[in-house]
């Protein structure tokens, strides 16, 4: 993932603090699949940006963040942002996001294609600092319509979308024959927290 990618990430989190809505609708584009034991996977993207308050507008609830190089942006807080109030110049606002993407082999397959999507969140209570968290998985089974040895590339058919993944492992990927299934849960979440400012030592 790109750094201007996650600062757009990052402001589009700070702009809706709660709650922020996570796609969920790739694997991880950055990340090779990771044999665990035979027939089974996993792979991880994560990333965090920590954005500086420089100022604040109470009147239209625009803050100016400012990243480490310098660079500024002019975020809008929206009403669902609660503890606005609780903002001041010098926090922090820190941003964690993580794709997890984990599956096993069904060699054979006969199963049939299925998506289940779960959603969870949180935010701050009364008084705190804003902050926000969305974490949301998608379990599924997907067909096996493609294996491609050359690029190590095998294509997915689930039951909204094909995808294609990289399996790093040859010996793993020996394992996999078109018509086998998979079967994973795959999972994003995002975590946005304005942090206090470090107290200023006494001279």
């Amino acid at each position: 993932m790109r750094i201007g990618t996650i600062r757009r990430l990052v402001a589009t989190a700070a702009l809706a603090l709660l709650p922020f809505a996570v796609s969920a609708q790739q694997a991880p584009a950055a990340a090779a699949m990771t044999a665990t034991a035979p027939g089974e996977f996993v792979g991880m993207v994560e990333a965090q940006v920590s954005l500086v308050v420089d100022a604040i507008d109470k009147a239209t609830r625009a803050l100016v963040l400012k990243d480490d190089q310098g660079e500024k942006m002019v975020i809008t807080a929206s009403d669902a942002v609660k503890n606005f109030d609780q903002i001041k110049v010098g926090d922090q606002v820190v941003a964690r996001y993580t794709q997890t993407l984990v599956m096993a082999l069904k060699k054979g397959g006969g199963d049939l294609r299925v998506r289940i999507d779960s959603n969870d969140q949180a935010a701050a209570k009364p008084g705190d600092k804003p902050a926000a968290a969305v974490e949301k998985d998608v379990a599924f089974i997907a067909d096996v319509q493609a294996v491609d040895r050359k690029t190590q590339m095998i294509t997915l058919r689930g039951a909204r979308k094909t995808m294609k993944l990289k399996i790093k492992d040859p010996e793993q990927l020996k394992l996999i024959s078109k018509g086998d299934q998979i079967e994973g849960v795959y999972s994003e979440a995002v975590a946005v927290s304005v942090v206090p400012a470090a107290a200023k030592k006494a001279q």
